[in-house]
């Protein structure tokens, strides 16, 4: 398991006035052994001292039947957080649901049914509900936006492993659109009120070389290059924790070092990650420790 890693906004910057952390996860549960684990763990997180909890999408398995049922089952066991919970759609809860190993379901309806359940309120989940904003009027009321110490947090729709590309094009050119225009706004938002820091989370790991996610890093990086602050992409996929720089201007071939990208665990590896903001004269900093080292430390230390 990974120990702590840290990346800020730059080399000797200045003290910083403002700390939060928010716990982060996703692809879990995928299997029956899981299920009891996403309860632990959210009791877990329960006992720490967070802003809020994210769960970046599948929580379930491909071909696990996409039932009405279980989509129920996981929004009672989301409701069991007592911070804010935020949920943004995977891929195997939506795409994948027309591979469904007993009963093939149809990819919109179940789009439909999840943000019938889980995305009808301009709030979060959990027991201690957070105000959101939702991109209802364009019609992706799952794209979720909010803000937490000055900083601008936005989920985003992006399934992998290729935006539904493949499947479905209108469909993915539609919805890229909306998500398009929906990061665009919380850049907006960050750079008129002149905000440290922009975080997006979605479900699709976007660095995989897949065409389906070139206009999204495109416009990521366009949009970050304009964007004095700092900027946090949160996302699973590909189940291996990892915090680095990876986006990379697509015209020079240059890093773009104020772009960080978190991918949380994922099945089999059961684990939230810890996520520290700190913030102050116009600066951010991300600190990411897994979430169970956290939770035993501070168990004994009290």
């Amino acid at each position: 398991m990974m120990g702590a890693i840290f990346l800020s906004a730059a080399a000797g910057a200045p003290a910083f006035a403002a700390q939060f952390s928010f716990a982060a996860f996703g692809d879990t549960p995928y299997n029956t052994d899981e299920e009891p684990q996403l309860i632990a763990m959210i009791a877990e997180m329960n006992h720490q001292r967070l802003a809020f909890s994210l769960h970046v999408g599948d929580f379930k398995d491909s071909r696990t039947e996409c039932s009405d049922a279980l989509f129920l089952q996981r929004r009672e066991w989301f409701a069991l957080s007592q911070h804010p919970f935020f949920f943004t759609p995977g891929d195997n809860e939506w795409v994948d649901c027309r591979r469904a190993r007993w009963t093939p379901r149809d990819p919109l309806e179940r789009l439909a049914k999840l943000r019938e359940l889980f995305f009808t309120r301009d709030t979060s989940l959990g027991q201690r509900p957070l105000p959101a904003e939702r991109q209802g009027a364009r019609g992706y009321p799952e794209n979720l936006r909010w803000l937490v110490e000055d900083v601008v947090f936005a989920t985003v729709n992006i399934p992998g492993p290729d935006n539904h590309r493949s499947a479905m094009p209108e469909e993915s050119r539609r919805r890229t659109s909306a998500v398009i225009d929906w990061m665009r706004e919380a850049f907006r938002i960050a750079r008129s009120r002149r905000l440290p820091a922009v975080v997006l989370a979605t479900q699709a790991n976007l660095w995989t070389g897949n065409s389906g996610y070139a206009e999204i890093l495109n416009t990521l990086a366009a949009e970050a290059q304009r964007f004095e602050g700092e900027v946090l992409v949160v996302h699973g996929d590909t189940h291996w924790f990892r915090f680095d720089k990876p986006l990379v201007d697509a015209a020079s071939g240059r890093k773009i070092g104020n772009v960080s990208r978190l991918e949380v665990y994922g099945s089999p590896f059961v684990n939230w990650v810890y996520v520290t903001v700190s913030t102050g004269n116009g600066r951010a900093k991300f600190t990411a420790v897994p979430g169970g080292d956290v939770a035993t430390r501070n168990n004994r230390e009290r």
